[in-house]
C-alpha cells in the first residue's frame, strides 16, 4: 500500500486527545503542529469530566472547539479513557472520514492502535512527553515531544537575576552615588531548549545521510529529512536547540552545506566533510 503523504495541507486530520495524559496549556501549540500536516476536521478529548483533574481543560476546549467525550471510570485503577479513544479511532478509520490521525498521549497503550491505523495506509502523528515509551513513538509516522512546544523562560529568568544583582551592587556602594536606572533589555526571541543536552545527533544524521546520498557525494536535505523520520519518528531539530534541520546541519562542523541556485525549488544539499 502506498505510503501516506505528510506534506499535503488538504489532508483531513482527526485529533484524539487522552485527557489524562496531555497538557491543557499546550493545546493551541499542539493543534498548530497538527495543522502543519493537514486540516484538523475532528477534535475530541476523552476523560472523566466529573474529576477535578480535568478542570484545567475547560477554557482551552471552548477556545479551540474541541469536543469533550465523557468516559466514567468503572473500576478504580483502570483507565477507561484508552478504550473509548481506541473505539472512536477505529470507527473513524473504517468510515474513512479522514486521511490522518494525531494521538495526543504519552501512554504506550496506544502503540497497537497507531500500528493498526498505519497498516490501513493512514498517516499517524503522535504528540507526548519525552517520557513516552519508544514503542509508541516508533509506531507513528512522526512524533512531537511537548517539551519542544513549551515556552522557554530560562533566558528571561537569567536576565532578571542579572538586573537584580546589579541593583544590589549599587545599593552596597557609596551612599552618595545613586544607582542608575538600567534601560530595559530588548526582547529576545525565545530559543528552543535542548532535550538531549550533551548528546550527539551525528550518528543518526550520518545514517540518514547515507540513505539519501547520491553518487556525487551530496544528499538533498528533503530526502535526508524523510530518512530521519523513518529512522526515528521522534527526531526533531528543536530537541537539539535548533528550529530547523538546515540550522542544525549548519551548526555541526561535520557537514558542508550548499544551496543549488539552479534548482527551482531552491534545494539545500549537504555533504560529509572528509
Amino acid at each position: 500500500m502506498a505510503q501516506p503523504t505528510i506534506e499535503n495541507k488538504d489532508t483531513k486530520m482527526a485529533v484524539l486527545i487522552d485527557g489524562d495524559n496531555a497538557q491543557a496549556s499546550l493545546l493551541a501549540k499542539m493543534l498548530a503542529e497538527v495543522g502543519r500536516h493537514g486540516s484538523v476536521t475532528i477534535r475530541r478529548i476523552y476523560g472523566d469530566w466529573t474529576t477535578s483533574s480535568m478542570h484545567s481543560w475547560k477554557d482551552a476546549l471552548h477556545n479551540h472547539a474541541v469536543q469533550p467525550i465523557q468516559q466514567f471510570r468503572y473500576t478504580v485503577g483502570k483507565n477507561a479513557t484508552d478504550s473509548a479513544l481506541i473505539i472512536d479511532a477505529m470507527d473513524i478509520m473504517h468510515r474513512r472520514f479522514v486521511e490522518g490521525f494525531c494521538i495526543i498521549s504519552s501512554d504506550s497503550d496506544y502503540t497497537r492502535l497507531a500500528t493498526r491505523i498505519r497498516e490501513e495506509g493512514f498517516f499517524v502523528m503522535g504528540i507526548g512527553q519525552k517520557k513516552t515509551p519508544k514503542s509508541f513513538v516508533n509506531a507513528c509516522d512522526i512524533f512531537i515531544y511537548t517539551e519542544n512546544l513549551a515556552p522557554r523562560r530560562d533566558s528571561q529568568q537569567r536576565a532578571d537575576r542579572g538586573r537584580d544583582r546589579g541593583r544590589d551592587r549599587g545599593r552596597s556602594g557609596s551612599r552618595k552615588a545613586e544607582p542608575q536606572e538600567q534601560p530595559p533589555s530588548p526582547p529576545q526571541e525565545s530559543q528552543p531548549q535542548s532535550l538531549y543536552a550533551g548528546s550527539d545527533p551525528m550518528p543518526l544524521l550520518r545514517e540518514a545521510f547515507e540513505m539519501a546520498v547520491q553518487e556525487n557525494g551530496w544528499a538533498n536535505l528533503g530526502p535526508m529529512g524523510k530518512a530521519l523520520q523513518q529512522l526515528d519518528p521522534g527526531f526533531d531539530p528543536r530537541s537539539f536547540g535548533q528550529r530547523q534541520l538546515s540550522s542544525l546541519i549548519k551548526a555541526l562542523p561535520d557537514f558542508e552545506v550548499r544551496r543549488d541556485e539552479d534548482d527551482a525549488s531552491g534545494g539545500i544539499w549537504v555533504r560529509l566533510k572528509e
